[in-house]
């Protein structure tokens, strides 16, 4: 396992915990995503596995080390993490947003160099948004500030990436693209990613593993068909869920699908 979450705890106060013995672990090139009800604490947990809030109890492991034997410069050459929300608070183009990324590799004052720029114009090459690199990033769509910012997590030449609701926002074309450059990276450049979501879908689409959060602030985890059960989403979002299995053109899809309610 690549990247792995051993039996984590975490609580805001004693009386509220939010997660409770969580344990999974993630193979290189693999991707896994996270699912579960809003308000279940899915971005507690990738703040918790990455260092932003401590465990209570148990611990992340990286490489088959725990997470705080590693130095922070060191490990965030390693982890990247695309967040939620993206708002620049001053003018500033994509080229410069997505070389922000080198600045694990720089040290204070020092400039980015030729490689530097290089691996920022590689990585907007692999998300496709050249052709924009040098607009306001606050004055692009949704969609291209996703990719922008998911181009700037590989300026690290990461061998994780964790992104919060990568796609939650963006329109249905747009989500799929990102999904796509998602499976992309995985497939074809080994790297390991962590994602979370509000679409079942979107983990059956290409969530090799996926870990369901339940309410009792416990989890499980597997590979994705397994979990994703229509018997498992019922207990977690409450309604009667159809799991539909087509093929079209060749290639196999699921896709979950809500009954009406009878009454």
């Amino acid at each position: 396992m690549i990247f792995e979450v051993k039996n984590g705890s975490f609580a805001y106060d004693a009386q509220h915990p939010v997660l409770k013995d969580i344990s999974f672990g993630i193979e290189k090139g693999k991707i896994l995503s996270i699912l579960g009800s809003n308000g279940i604490g899915k971005t507690t947990l990738l703040k918790c596995m990455l260092g932003f809030l401590q465990w209570d109890s148990g611990d992340t492991w990286f490489e088959n080390k725990p997470r705080n034997q590693y130095k922070e410069n060191e490990f965030w050459k390693k982890v990247a993490y695309v967040p939620q929300s993206h708002f620049q608070p001053f003018p500033c183009s994509v080229k410069d947003t997505v070389l922000m990324g080198r600045s694990a590799y720089l040290h204070l004052f020092s400039m980015p160099t030729k490689q530097d720029e290089q691996i920022a114009q590689e990585a907007m090459e692999l998300c496709g948004i050249t052709h924009i690199q040098d607009a306001n990033i606050n004055e692009i769509s949704g969609g291209q500030m996703q990719l922008a910012y998911i181009a700037r997590a590989l300026c690290t030449k990461p061998e994780v990436m964790v992104l919060d609701e990568a796609e939650t926002g963006l329109d249905y074309a747009n989500q799929q693209i990102v999904l796509q450059l998602l499976k992309k990276l995985a497939k074809q450049n080994n790297l390991t990613v962590i994602f979370n979501t509000h679409y079942p879908d979107h983990a059956l689409d290409i969530a090799d593993k996926t870990l369901l959060l339940l309410q009792d602030k416990t989890a499980i985890t597997g590979n994705t068909m397994d979990i994703l059960t229509e018997e498992n989403c019922k207990k977690t979002f409450g309604i009667d869920i159809h799991l539909l299995k087509c093929k079209i053109q060749g290639e196999v899809y699921h896709t979950l699908i809500p009954l009406r309610n009878k009454e």
